[in-house]
């Protein structure tokens, strides 16, 4: 949305808008990003992995991002100690990175959730 049309719906003038949303940037509140489909790009399998850690948790989320594949991890509570999501060519590129995962040191058990079917993804949660 230009800074023309923004600014009104939130009481600055274009100029000020800008400066504002480069100060949030700036500040690491905010990011400008593209979601893409990664079914329409040539990624079919996706799934959310729930992980139980060996030892430190955060230690554990640190080796799960330094995958490449996984796009999300997140500490939580309940069952697992981690929620990673995956996204991969094929199965036999999600069996790839689940041997991965389950080497890693820090992992102690791991239960894989493949995605069979999306049906709502939104990114307007910030909106009021």
């Amino acid at each position: 949305m230009p800074y023309t049309r923004l600014g009104p719906l939130v009481g600055l003038s274009a100029p000020a808008t800008r400066q504002r949303v480069l100060q949030l940037i700036e500040r690491g509140a905010m990011q400008v990003v593209a979601v893409t489909d990664p079914l329409s790009i040539g990624f079919g399998t996706q799934a959310m992995v729930g992980v139980k850690a060996e030892g430190g948790i955060e230690v554990a989320a640190v080796d799960l991002a330094a995958i490449h594949e996984i796009d999300y991890v997140v500490v939580t509570t309940g069952r697992f100690d981690l929620l990673c999501e995956v996204v991969c060519a094929d199965n036999e590129h999600l069996l790839k990175i689940m041997d991965q995962v389950r080497s890693l040191g820090t992992v102690a058990d791991v239960e894989v959730f493949s995605y069979v079917k999306l049906i709502k993804q939104t990114y307007d949660w910030g909106v009021l």
